[in-house]
């Protein structure tokens, strides 16, 4: 994710914290600050919130480590204002894989209120209102405690991009199918976050925050699971293009952007006798303008790892892979060498047109 800061890998998974993340630390500090709070009191809300995020991060990897059991992988950890995301490389479609990684998570969460509660002397009486007002170095392990339990059941809603939701979907999934239960968890969902928006209004802005995440969760889950069941059975070469721009190692930089400036393509595959040598993004070529490399050759900037498709390989797949690293476009093979390119927008349009015929 973009504009994200390396805290480093647990398990070899890479945590990262988006910088929106910083946001909210400064909305803390303004605060305390509006409160009167002294710097300790500020410091010690600080860490609360690290501590919570903290606890997100171990949320995050019992989905990841539950994953790898099943052989997905997981890209990255992102910390957002909001909670955590963990970039699986794909979610399982046998609904007992799902479930099993869906309940994971939360599972962590359970554990470490469990933990808390052991070591925690019982409260004398049921804590007031000025007990959660404001954290003190009594109540830390306390309110952490509570924090915890809250995202068992926020969580516990059942709708995307929420474990609930992916529990829910499961769970339908037995009886239903993965389309018709997604339709339904979708669906669930942007009702729910209606509501969220709905209450927002009128108690907590925060809320809004969240109904937004959780609509277009929803609606992105919804859509893509759609996609690759109308693209089962359909092969690479049936939506790829054919007709394309390509570049050769030896052109320069300045002989891109001349054929960047007379068509339409905005991405370029660099080849040579038909042999896929790299790839090439219309931003690549504005960096190198940028570091005054016009002249240079386009084998010097392009990007040379690239993962290629067979014309033969399945056309959902490609568009999975195409979700899942954003990459503007991939190369198609027949028999070793470059027969077309396939991005994102002609997998759609391939959809559409399909779709629109099929009516």
């Amino acid at each position: 994710m973009k504009w994200s800061l390396n805290l480093g890998r647990i398990a070899g998974i890479k945590i990262l914290m988006h910088w929106t993340f910083l946001i909210l630390i400064g909305w803390i500090v303004f605060s305390e600050m509006q409160r009167g709070s002294d710097l300790m009191a500020t410091l010690l809300s600080v860490a609360f919130v690290l501590t919570i995020f903290l606890c997100v991060v171990l949320h995050e990897l019992g989905h990841a480590l539950m994953a790898k059991r099943y052989g997905v992988g997981t890209k990255m950890i992102t910390l957002l204002p909001i909670g955590g995301v963990a970039s699986l490389e794909r979610i399982p479609e046998n609904p007992k894989k799902e479930l099993m990684i869906a309940i994971a998570g939360p599972a962590v969460n359970v554990v470490i209120a469990f933990v808390l509660w052991l070591i925690l002397p019982p409260l004398r009486e049921l804590p007031d209102e000025s007990f959660f007002s404001r954290i003190t170095p009594a109540n830390f392990l306390y309110l952490l405690f509570f924090v915890n339990m809250m995202l068992v059941v926020f969580n516990a809603i059942p709708a995307f991009p929420m474990d609930g939701g992916r529990v829910l979907r499961a769970l339908l999934a037995f009886k239903l199918g993965r389309v018709r239960a997604t339709q339904i968890a979708a669906n669930l969902g942007q009702m729910l976050a209606i509501f969220f928006m709905f209450i927002g209004f009128f108690y907590n802005p925060f809320l809004i925050l969240i109904g937004i995440f959780v609509f277009f969760g929803a609606w992105s889950e919804n859509v893509v699971v759609q996609h690759i069941e109308f693209l089962r059975g359909h092969q690479v070469r049936e939506g790829m293009m054919t007709n394309f721009v390509t570049l050769a190692p030896t052109e320069t930089v300045r002989d891109a952007l001349g054929k960047l400036l007379k068509g339409s393509e905005h991405d370029f595959v660099v080849e040579q006798d038909g042999q896929v040598m790299g790839t090439l993004t219309r931003m690549q070529l504005i960096q190198a303008v940028k570091e005054e490399k016009v002249e240079s050759p386009v084998a010097d900037i392009m990007t040379q790892e690239v993962k290629a498709f067979n014309v033969q390989d399945k056309l959902a797949e490609a568009y999975t892979e195409l979700q899942k690293t954003k990459a503007p476009l991939f190369p198609v093979l027949e028999n070793g060498r470059l027969a077309g390119v396939i991005n994102s927008d002609n997998i759609n349009e391939f959809i559409l047109i399909k779709s629109a015929l099929a009516h």
